[in-house]
């Protein structure tokens, strides 16, 4: 287990409650070209956390990860603008492709994540554990 969330485990358990949510992306289910480590390392988080939410559960602590899609964020606008320089184009024209395949046509704000992630932090979550929720505005195309 992880170092840090071996710590907070350790009071979860003594408090017989806890929420653990991790955030990882959309990648783990459609991996992108290029991003073979992080395709790989995000995959093995989302694993472990299944692991854990197994481990866990008789203590009434819930392990969820939630798949991030395109959130409007500086690392995304970086991410179009390295795409734009590579590929000879504009950044608004990397970033209106990117908005095209998304099926809700526009990019998440922090405000939807953080809806999702109190969600499963809170009490009315308490029987879902164990999942990897896509916030993607379905993005991904796997069932």
């Amino acid at each position: 287990m992880q170092h840090t969330t071996a710590l907070a485990v350790k009071h979860m358990k003594e408090q017989r409650f806890g929420r653990i949510i991790n955030l990882t992306s959309r990648t783990i289910r459609e991996p992108v070209d290029s991003l073979a480590l992080s395709n790989t390392i995000r995959a093995a988080v989302v694993a472990w956390g299944k692991t854990l939410s197994r481990e866990l559960g008789k203590y009434n602590i819930t392990v969820n990860n939630i798949l991030t899609g395109n959130f409007d964020t500086e690392r995304l606008t970086e991410l179009f603008e390295a795409q734009a320089k590579a590929q000879n184009a504009t950044t608004a024209a990397i970033k209106e492709k990117a908005i095209a395949d998304i099926p809700l046509q526009r990019l998440g704000t922090a405000a939807e994540l953080a809806n999702v992630v109190t969600f499963l932090a809170s009490e009315q979550a308490a029987y879902v554990t164990g999942t990897s929720l896509p916030v993607d505005g379905g993005l991904l195309k796997s069932i």
